[in-house]
């Protein structure tokens, strides 16, 4: 069941389903949690990205997310 946007966000929750209003609390806690992204750009030789991808496609990854998975692995083994 899709949750509909009310006009007014001021009523209190006793006139909410409680259903509706745990919706209300996970949703808006997701929007707050939610990290901002960075963009970053950097260069590599064209046979070492390939070779990155082939080791990406192994894990099942794609290269955004095997990029991110590689530097979050960097991150734990060198981390103080």
């Amino acid at each position: 069941m899709a949750l509909k946007k009310s006009g007014n966000d001021n009523l209190s929750n006793e006139f909410f389903s409680p259903s509706e209003t745990k919706a209300k609390e996970v949703f808006a806690s997701a929007r707050q949690d939610k990290e901002k992204k960075i963009l970053t750009t950097f260069s590599i030789e064209p046979s070492f990205k390939t070779e990155l991808e082939d080791l990406f496609a192994d894990l099942g990854l794609g290269w955004a997310a095997g990029i991110r998975f590689a530097l979050k692995e960097f991150a734990k083994k060198y981390k103080n």
